[in-house]
């Protein structure tokens, strides 16, 4: 059951992903308020008139005070693949400290339920960031809040021209029995489908799993959705395309680098 006029905070905005998942949230009849990296505001396109924004740095804290107050849900998309422990970006930092911010902001706030964007494992994806996804799952888990893991695979916007191995990884991890095992758990899904299953299942009011793959968003997607190309984001928006594959975890269509004094 979708429970419509939802109030849902969306960090990241700005975002390749925080971007389609408010857009989806719209579709939904959701309120949504997006969190953005301050100086971003100018990627937020035709979403700086249909949604609320706060800039913060979710790697301060102090920044995040009150910026969830009110809200019903909290949808955490940011962090980053492309670790550069030279400069302070370990994945623990990029992908932990940011969860663990977030968690917190909610704990402080009173908001009842975090979403939080984590990553499937899969033989293309880094070791050290699978591993700093789960510690982010760990600790929401320890603090006691009401939380639901989406362990995605990579996303991209369908009707764009991309490699031929990932079109077949799409093809076979959406087509059954093997959309059934552990690979239809990695394959690419394309953005729509995705941002449209964590919206619904943001917005459920009877959610019945904890951790969710692949399958479970393309099963909150009707299969007319599943088949065509349905675009969330306004026309305006398209000013800036995004990459045809985008790695749910690359710092630039994910999330944000933090500021040098924060690192």
């Amino acid at each position: 059951m979708i429970a419509a006029n939802k109030r849902v905070l969306v960090t990241g905005g700005g975002t390749f992903l925080g971007d389609n998942i408010a857009a989806a949230l719209l579709a939904e009849g959701a309120d949504v308020t997006l969190l953005v990296r301050p100086g971003g505001e100018d990627r937020l396109g035709v979403l700086a008139q249909r949604t609320r924004w706060w800039t913060a740095d979710v790697w301060n804290p102090a920044s995040l005070k009150g910026r969830a107050r009110g809200q019903q849900v909290v949808i955490h998309t940011v962090g980053g693949m492309n670790a550069d422990p030279a400069q302070g970006l370990t994945h623990h930092y990029l992908n932990f400290i940011s969860a663990r911010n977030v968690a917190n902001l909610c704990v402080s706030s009173g908001v009842p339920h975090l979403v939080l964007m984590s990553a499937a494992r899969a033989p293309w994806v880094s070791g050290g960031y699978i591993a700093a996804k789960r510690e982010a799952e760990q600790y929401v888990d320890r603090v006691g809040l009401k939380h639901t893991i989406i362990r995605a695979p990579i996303a991209y916007v369908r009707g764009s021209r991309r490699a031929l191995f990932w079109q077949m990884m799409s093809l076979l991890g959406g087509t059954p029995p093997l959309s059934w095992l552990t690979f239809g758990r990695i394959a690419p899904i394309p953005i729509d489908v995705l941002a449209r299953g964590v919206a619904r299942i943001a917005l459920d009011s009877r959610p019945t799993k904890l951790i969710h793959y692949a399958r479970d968003l393309r099963r909150r997607n009707a299969p007319a959705e599943l088949r065509r190309v349905t675009p969330l984001l306004p026309t305006a928006s398209e000013e800036r395309p995004p990459h045809p594959v985008q790695w749910l975890g690359e710092d630039a269509p994910f999330g944000w680098t933090p500021p040098e004094g924060d690192r």
